[in-house]
Formats: C-alpha cells, sequence, structure tokens
C-alpha cells in the first residue's frame, strides 16, 4: 500500500511517515522544508522514506498513491491573525486540490484537522457533533478544510477527518512548538515558563506517537467518519508548568503573561469514537515529559 503523506517532513507528518515506514508501509513523504526542522528532515531521509520538495501551492505533479494523508499546514494562532490570506491559501486552497487529486485517484483522503475548529466549548468533553465555532484565522481555516473534504465526500470521496488536541513530542520546532515544548526548552535552558492569561486553561495533551498510531488503525480499517484524537484528559497550563519544573528538578516559578486573541479557554475530548476502533493512547503526560526533558528535542 503506498501513502503520500503531506507536511511529511513537518512535526506531525514527519512522525506520522516514520511510523507507517516502520509498520512496513510504503511512505512517500511530501513537503516544502519552509517549517520543517533540520532533523526531521534527517530521520526521513535515514528512513529512506522519499522526500519530494514541493509547494503544493503550486501546481506541481504528484505521485498516485492509495492513501493521502494531509498534514500540511500553517499552525500558528497568533501568526493566523497576522496572515489570514496565507492562512487561506496554504490551509484551504491545498486542502481543496488535495481533496480533488484524492477523489479523482479513488484514494483514501485522511484531512488533518484541528479541535481549533470547536472555538470555546459549550460543554465539556467535547464530542465529533460539539458545534464548531473557531476563535482564530487558523482555526477558520482548518475548519474550512473539513467542508472541502465533506464536500467531496458527498461525492463519494472515501475519507476521514482526524480532529487533534494538543500534539506534542520529539522534534517540534521551536518557532511553531506547542506550549510543551516552549515550556521544556525555557526550563532546559534555566528560563522559567511563560503562562498567557491566568493559567486556568485546560488543555487535553496526546502525544505524537499515540496520534500516529491512531492514524494506522483508520488506514487498516478504512474508516469513513470524524474523530477526535486526545486522551479525554484535562490538564490546566499552571498544572503542566509545575509538573515540567517538578520532572525538572528546579527552583523557579512560572512568568504571567496576558491572554492572547484567539486562545480557548477550556478544551478536552470525548474520545469514545476513537476508543471503539479498538485504539487507547498509551503515553502518558509524565512520562512524555520526562522523554523531552531528557533528550535534546529529537
Amino acid at each position: 500500500m503506498k501513502i503520500l503523506v503531506t507536511g511529511g517532513a513537518g512535526f506531525i507528518g514527519g512522525h506520522l511517515a516514520l511510523h507507517l515506514k516502520r509498520k512496513g508501509f510504503n511512505v512517500i513523504a511530501v513537503d516544502n522544508l519552509e517549517r520543517s526542522s533540520e532533523v526531521m528532515i534527517k530521520l526521513i531521509r535515514d528512513a529512506e522514506i522519499p522526500l519530494l520538495v514541493e509547494d503544493l501551492r503550486d501546481s506541481s505533479e504528484l505521485p498516485v498513491a492509495d492513501v493521502i494523508i494531509h498534514a500540511a499546514a500553517y499552525i500558528d494562532v497568533a501568526e493566523s491573525f497576522k496572515k489570514p490570506y496565507e492562512y487561506m491559501v496554504n490551509n484551504v486552497a491545498v486542502t481543496g486540490r488535495m481533496a480533488k487529486k484524492a477523489f479523482d485517484e479513488k484514494s483514501y483522503l485522511i484531512y488533518i484537522s484541528s479541535a481549533a475548529v470547536y472555538g470555546n466549548p459549550v460543554y465539556l468533553p467535547i464530542d465529533e457533533v460539539h458545534p464548531r465555532n473557531p476563535l482564530s484565522p487558523y482555526g477558520l481555516s482548518k475548519l474550512l478544510g473539513e467542508q472541502v473534504v465533506e464536500f467531496y465526500s458527498k461525492l463519494g470521496l472515501r475519507s476521514s477527518i482526524v480532529r487533534l488536541f494538543n500534539v506534542y513530542g520529539p522534534c517540534q520546532s521551536e518557532a511553531y512548538a506547542g506550549v510543551i515544548t516552549k515550556f521544556i526548552n525555557r526550563v532546559k535552558r534555566g528560563e522559567p515558563p511563560i503562562i498567557f492569561g491566568t493559567g486556568g486553561q485546560t488543555r487535553d495533551f496526546i502525544h505524537v506517537r499515540d496520534v500516529a498510531e491512531f492514524i494506522e488503525v483508520l488506514i487498516m480499517r478504512n474508516e469513513r467518519d470524524v474523530f477526535n484524537v486526545g486522551t479525554g484528559k484535562a490538564t490546566s497550563i499552571n498544572e503542566l508548568a509545575d509538573l515540567i519544573i517538578k520532572l525538572a528538578g528546579v527552583n523557579m516559578k512560572p512568568i504571567y503573561a496576558p491572554h492572547r486573541r484567539g486562545d480557548i479557554e477550556h478544551s478536552v475530548a470525548n474520545v469514545s469514537k476513537a476508543l471503539s476502533l479498538g485504539w487507547k493512547p498509551r503515553i502518558c503526560l509524565e512520562e512524555g515529559l520526562r522523554e523531552l526533558l531528557r533528550v535534546n528535542n529529537c
């Protein structure tokens, strides 16, 4: 089975490509390398995964594949307010291109979306039928990407939409890292974590290797649905900072900064649909944090 992974040298796409290669799939990664880390690029090449350096905003030819995992995207909430046009082109128009390609070639499309499509929750935990009301251009771009996939699915496209909650793990780039990687990197430099807002905000942190295992399950089962992927456990940003400081064995306190526009207050996934497929997250938060504190990011 041939699998094409867009954003295949990025954080999530790279881990997906590496995991699926280890599982024996024929994997091809495509990435323009605009925001890829040198470490991830080396890992992809060392694993002998073909890496096509292409910009999906252009009309370059891509190979036919049985499965297309569309993970390529801009992902920075704050940046999306400054560059909404770029986010719409890169995250929406490109999704349209990949959905049409999958439809024309009768491929199975897995669209990597985000919990950002939900906005501030009306109820917790958030299930897949929760209203979608994004708070940022980034969240809007992922929602519009979902609607593109849903449109083609009505025409017969085989697809699944995967709404990832807060993914963390090795090889997140410093510039576009999630809160865990930013906290870890600061603590390693002897600097206290910076918390925006009160720190009472809650998030559902899921390790990238657990995400990769879920995508493998989707491929093997050829599912056609929408899935939340998280742990179903809420952790406050204050709790996260305290745990990292404790595990690092350092004496410091977080620094507090003003709340950032577009940040969701509370987020935790209802993952019952994902669990029903026989998948479950295996890496607890403390274990994942210990690993990141122990290694040099990758």
